[in-house]
């Protein structure tokens, strides 16, 4: 007697399988942003585009990756683990822009940011090496001021008891440090001339260019220092300009501290 195999065709989720690749084709899009801007083979707002269309094929993999694994569940077809890890691709991708703009949004408009609103660093060696397209480089005025210090009341000078010199080595090293580049660094000359450092600083990952500006000051106590920093391009710096010198006013504070 011949017996006779049933064979039952397990079927394979579409939704799963393109989730998955979707997922996998946002890493590059996104990375492809970051690395020609960068590179300088893209501008601002091509860049930006790009990273937009990534970020929105991260965003549409995930919710069809959870789709398919709620069909994959209830029906037994294949592709559960491509749907979950479409899922978390998209999670990857999404997770780091998801909280800039998140804390982004919370905050006001600004791109331009300093210690000193009502006298701001000015920016001299920059004007040079600014831009066309780039934002303007004279500060937003008293009604950015007033956002300013409503969103970021820790934002003030620092004074120091060491001298101009001191102050300026010191702030010179520390920007060294951050390896951000340097377009011009004049000594302060006693108090007949404020020392001042130009320099350019650039995100960790997209490469957006913030110009800044730092003001070494003599005080009747020893000195001051300004800082100021605008992002080149957009309408709004999430938060990052604040950051920037919040982050070297520590340090600083800290350098003294040791010293």
């Amino acid at each position: 007697m011949i017996r006779r195999r049933l064979y039952t065709e397990e079927r394979y989720s579409p939704l799963a399988r393109w989730s998955f690749r979707l997922a996998l084709f946002s890493v590059p899009v996104v990375a492809l942003a970051a690395l020609l801007y960068r590179a300088g083979m893209l501008d601002f707002q091509p860049a930006i585009a790009t990273l937009g269309a990534g970020l929105v094929l991260a965003l549409v993999a995930a919710a069809m990756g959870i789709v398919a694994f709620f069909i994959t569940w209830e029906t037994g077809w294949l592709g559960i683990g491509r749907a979950i890890a479409a899922v978390a691709i998209g999670g990857l991708v999404l997770a780091g822009p998801a909280a800039v703009l998140a804390r982004g949004m919370m905050l006001p408009k600004l791109t331009d940011i300093a210690t000193d609103p009502t006298d701001p660093p000015r920016f001299r060696a920059l004007m040079l090496a600014h831009p066309r397209d780039a934002n303007g480089l004279a500060f937003g005025g008293s009604a950015a001021a007033e956002a300013q210090r409503i969103a970021y009341p820790g934002i003030k000078p620092v004074d120091l008891t060491a001298t101009p010199e001191e102050a300026f080595n010191t702030v010179l090293a520390l920007v060294q440090k951050r390896r951000w580049h340097i377009l011009d660094a004049i000594p302060p000359r006693g108090t007949r001339r404020d020392g001042q450092i130009e320099a350019v600083a650039v995100s960790p990952v997209m490469g957006f260019r913030s110009d800044v500006s730092i003001r070494i000051r003599p005080t009747a106590k020893g000195a001051r220092v300004d800082v100021r920093s605008s992002a080149r391009y957009g309408i709004h710096d999430l938060g990052t300009n604040a950051q920037r010198i919040e982050a070297l006013m520590a340090d600083l504070a800290a350098e003294r501290r040791r010293r």
